[in-house]
């Protein structure tokens, strides 16, 4: 009988599997992406096998050089979203997540300012909700404002 995979092996096997599906979805040749990142080929088909630890910062070399949005998809990953990360890193949804969790926390700080003090930890899914909600409606306002000009003409 085997003992559990400890979490930070589990993690590294679900970054290596992310930087595997990142390199093959990129169609870049593997010497290319590791030449790119400052790391032998090995190196990287180790990192990607998950035989080799590798730090976030190189993983987002890698995710970079792969043409995928890096600060997303390790964020999607950390947040236990594999099979996001890997769907969106080269989608428009990963560039917005990756524009939106850049501005996010310097927005908060602006607009709420003192108030930021006064934010409950419980309130996150909720926010997470009425964002998507308000995304969908703003979509559907482009889109009938579209229709609209398209009538018009």
């Amino acid at each position: 009988m085997t003992a559990a995979s400890p979490p930070a092996d589990l993690a590294n096997q679900a970054l290596a599997r992310v930087l595997t599906h990142a390199i093959a979805a990129s169609g870049r040749p593997r010497h290319i992406i590791a030449t790119e990142c400052g790391m032998h080929r090995e190196t990287l088909l180790r990192v990607a096998r998950g035989d080799r630890a590798i730090g976030l910062d190189e993983a987002a070399r890698v995710l970079g050089a792969c043409g995928a949005w890096p600060r997303a998809s390790l964020i999607l990953l950390l947040a236990g979203e594999e099979d996001l990360a890997r769907e969106w890193m080269h989608s428009a949804m990963g560039e917005f997540l990756e524009e939106f969790l850049a501005g996010l926390p310097g927005q908060m700080q602006r607009v709420l300012g003192r108030r930021l003090e006064d934010i409950r930890p419980r309130w996150a899914g909720g926010t997470a909700q009425l964002v998507a909600r308000l995304l969908a409606k703003h979509i559907d306002d482009v889109a009938n404002r579209d229709i609209t000009m398209s009538l018009v003409r």
